[in-house]
């Protein structure tokens, strides 16, 4: 359902790509699976997690 959505979105809209960032306690794993890629990661409170930013090319 996801993937349907980003595709849409990308080719009514004309965008490429998407960002978006997650902490590391919540579900960086969950976006890997489904196509994203990381970008960057950022330390953040509590002590030990961070920002994950990551990102994903939309189809037409």
């Amino acid at each position: 359902m996801a993937r349907s959505r980003d595709r849409q979105a990308g080719g009514r809209d004309g965008c490429k790509s998407a960002v978006l960032y997650t902490i590391s306690f919540q579900a960086p794993e969950f976006y890997k699976r489904h196509g994203w890629q990381g970008l960057g990661e950022v330390p953040c409170d509590p002590p030990g997690t961070s920002r994950i930013f990551l990102t994903k090319q939309l189809r037409p």
